[in-house]
């Protein structure tokens, strides 16, 4: 066996000591070169991302949709429950009415603090008012500090729908300087308390984390992210969330990037509009501003300590902490926080006590509204902004879209639909479906647009899309076209109800009849449109000829309409928004007024891009005149024609006018009537075009009645500008007190010829039901029957 010896092998010892020395400093500067070529471009790549994306700053904010902000005037129509219908709406909470976005009640009179926001014409700023209601109406309006009488006051709008883009990320950019002081360092006393002096990463902190995680055995973890780490991972940056070495590799990178080429107050502020706190159905919750609104629907600047603490404790897990899921998680997580804010001096031991027994002060739901609760109405707002705004110019685009919409008129109206249908719907009728429109007869705002009887479900809109025969809604521009020649015809000429008989070409003729099955003989033109009498109608109609009816739709509503006989009594498909826009010449007075559901589009700054609610020019003399003869006459209907049974609702303080209108064997079902604010159209029917044994008075009127039972609006009181009111008897004018004389409007200069009151002893009159009654003979020669289903005279008086 080979002896080795010991001091040789010392030697052999020593020599390879270099040789392994050698080598480890060969591969520690080979690591380092390797990990200085690797780590010097990829932290170049990174520093650009960051550039790229953050330096930029861009978020998807998305399109918010408003509805038209609440004008308080002296004599508007309000009662209390509209009021406070339109304030919840727009998300005011009561209060002591001293914060924005705040109100009181004290019977009659009400302390509102409106906040700021921008209108069409500008920036409307926040005010405190004392409004004062009285008998349906505003009594008065107030500046609450000064006490000065303000002759109308505006109140913030309610967002009635979102346009996201891709993400569906709901946010207010705010500035931080916006933000609350005590959030801005409450945060960084939980979060992150040397963030003034970091330089993105807390290294005391990581050591911290990595012993209490070694020395719990990994059971154990410590969060030890400073806020710029938690910005980096915020998907702001497109680093994913997911906890792998790399992941938090690439965190402390993009942080030190970060602090090296930003300030605090900007990473700060990025923070504060980029955090995650909350998630409602696919719409993702990010900044403190829309935190704020979502879970406490409030304006950032009027949350209270509490709710600073619930906020800032949310930020380490919104959905773990929910406080509308787990309220008691939510409550310790602040309370917590609170502590904290004592422990750092940020509140006094007498705020954090009272703060400490306070509720968390969230609401039930959430405090922003969902991305499209009124599906009817965002799809017309859509429509109309078609021409100007592609979809994809919209969605996430930040913009402003101020609409018409009243939200008080829009809950009436879909109120209205589903108390009627639930009235209306029996084993014997088909599913019934419903389509309104409501709008201003003031200046053409849609005010609210129903497509359903679903009224909260997208899908087919029939308030825009349904395209139903409109039956006897056309006879008022029939008759609207002869009134126009006053030297022929006016409200008291006497119209001829015989049978009548049209010839069509090719040997065809048409011989329309009465709903009633009855011919009422010579009637005066205010009551064959009152009664809706198809033959009077129809040699009216004749007369004035249906290529002028056709032309006269075209103009008033872009309505295209055959030029044939059977128009006259309402031969066309047309939907509820087309006849609205039809309504809306007589409503007015005579005014062409373009209906609209956008008011006006305003960009992330608030400036005006474009206004679309124009002021309309003044009604021409004659239209103005015509317009107002016809709603003398639609309000005949509704006094003693097809619309009475209004009367017996209780709406007759409205002395409205309006006009039934039903398709045959009763399957479409209208309503069009208005006040002296408003003006409300109902189609009712079945999809299926099966008949519903409706008609227009049984069907769409009711809906009408229920939704103005409740709407508040001023009575119709119709212009007597170029009107003459006179007493007339058979073909003349007489005295007031001239027996059987009916008050009827003329236009100016064409009133007929006086005749002095000739009282005549009376005859007995024959027993009631007698032969006589049978062919309406006696019936006094100028007295019209009282309803559509009473027997008419048999010959002109």
């Amino acid at each position: 066996m080979a002896q080795i010896d010991y001091d040789e092998d010392d030697t052999l010892d020593d020599s390879a000591s270099p040789q392994w020395r050698r080598r480890i400093v060969t591969w520690t500067l080979a690591a380092i070169g390797l990990g200085r070529g690797f780590l010097i471009p990829y932290s170049l790549y990174l520093n650009h991302e960051v550039g790229q994306r953050f330096g930029q700053l861009r978020w998807q904010i998305p399109t918010r949709v408003y509805a038209r902000p609440l004008e308080l005037a002296p004599g508007l129509a309000l009662d209390a429950s509209t009021l406070k219908t339109e304030l919840d709406a727009a998300a005011y909470r009561e209060g002591d009415g001293t914060r924005e976005g705040s109100y009181r009640r004290e019977g009659g009179r009400w302390r509102i603090s409106s906040r700021g926001f921008n209108d069409v014409d500008g920036a409307v700023p926040a005010r405190r008012l004392e409004v004062v209601l009285s008998g349906g109406r505003v009594a008065s309006v107030r500046d609450a500090a000064s006490k000065k009488a303000l002759r109308r006051a505006r109140l913030d709008p309610a967002r009635i729908a979102t346009l996201y883009g891709q993400k569906q990320e709901e946010r207010r950019l705010v500035r931080l300087k916006e933000v609350p002081l005590l959030l801005v360092t409450g945060l960084q006393a939980v979060e992150d308390r040397d963030f003034k002096d970091h330089h993105g990463i807390d290294l005391s902190g990581i050591a911290r984390a990595v012993w209490v995680t070694l020395r719990s055995g990994g059971e154990t973890r410590q969060g030890a992210s400073t806020l710029t780490q938690q910005l980096a991972r915020s998907g702001l940056l497109g680093i994913g969330k997911e906890v792998t070495p790399s992941r938090k590799f690439n965190e402390i990178l993009f942080a030190l990037i970060l602090e090296a080429r930003y300030d605090k107050s900007t990473i700060l502020e990025a923070y504060f509009n980029q955090v995650y706190l909350g998630q409602r159905g696919s719409q993702a919750i990010h900044g403190v501003a829309a935190g704020a609104e979502f879970w406490f629907g409030r304006d950032l600047n009027s949350l209270t300590t509490e709710q600073v603490a619930l906020l800032i404790g949310m930020v380490k897990g919104p959905s773990y902490y929910d406080p509308r899921r787990n309220p008691e998680r939510a409550k310790g997580r602040r309370d917590f926080v609170l502590g904290k804010l004592l422990e750092t001096q940020l509140i006094d031991e007498k705020e954090y006590k009272r703060a400490l027994a306070a509720p968390l002060g969230v609401t039930q739901t959430p405090g922003m509204a969902a991305a499209n609760r009124f599906p009817a109405y965002v799809d017309l707002v859509r429509r109309q902004l078609a021409r100007d705004y592609p979809e994809s110019a919209l969605q996430g685009a930040g913009l402003s879209v101020l609409t018409g919409m009243s939200p008080s008129a829009q809950a009436y109206a879909e109120g209205a639909v589903t108390r009627t249908i639930k009235a209306l719907e029996n084993k014997r009728r088909p599913p019934l479906q419903a389509g309104v429109v409501v709008t201003d007869v003031h200046d053409g705002d849609v005010l609210a647009v129903v497509g359903s009887r679903d009224v909260s479900q997208p899908g087919f809109n029939r308030a825009v899309e349904a395209q139903r025969p409109v039956g006897s809604l056309l006879k008022p521009f029939v008759y609207l076209l002869a009134l126009a020649q006053p030297d022929t015809y006016s409200l008291a000429s006497w119209v001829d109800d015989s049978p009548v008989t049209v010839q069509l070409g090719r040997n065809r003729r048409w011989t329309p009849g009465n709903a009633d099955n009855r011919s009422h003989g010579t009637v005066r033109l205010i009551d064959a449109l009152a009664r809706s009498y198809n033959q009077a109608t129809v040699r009216i109609g004749m007369k004035v000829d249906p290529e002028r009816l056709a032309e006269l739709l075209r103009v008033l509503a872009g309505v295209k309409a055959d030029a044939n006989p059977a128009l006259i009594l309402g031969s066309t498909d047309q939907s509820p928004y087309a006849i609205a826009q039809l309504y809306q010449f007589l409503a007015s007075g005579g005014e062409i007024q373009p209906l609209h559901a956008v008011r006006g589009v305003l960009d992330p700054n608030g400036k005006l891009l474009k206004r679309y609610d124009k002021t309309p020019a003044p009604a021409q003399e004659g239209d103005s005149i015509a317009a107002n003869l016809i709603s003398v006459a639609l309000q005949e209907v509704v006094s003693n024609g097809t619309g009475r049974r209004l009367l017996g609702d209780g709406l007759g303080r409205l002395q409205s006018a309006g006009k039934t209108g039903t398709s045959n064997d009763g399957r479409d079902s209208w309503y069009a009537g208005y006040t002296g604010d408003h003006l409300a159209v109902v189609w009712m029917g079945n999809d299926k075009n099966e008949q519903t044994g409706l008609q227009g008075a049984t069907g769409g009127m009711r809906v009408w009645s229920n939704l103005f039972a409740r709407l508040p609006s001023a009575p119709l009181n119709v212009s007597g500008k170029g009107l003459d009111w006179q007493w007339v008897v058979g073909s003349n004018t007489t005295d007031p007190g001239c027996p059987g004389a009916r008050q009827l409007p003329f236009v100016a200069g064409f009133a007929p010829a006086y005749s002095a009151c000739v009282i005549e002893t009376p005859m007995p009159e024959e027993e009631s039901g007698g032969w006589r009654s049978w062919f309406g003979l006696d019936r006094k020669p100028d007295e019209a029957p009282a309803a559509e289903d009473t027997p008419p005279p048999a010959s002109p008086p």
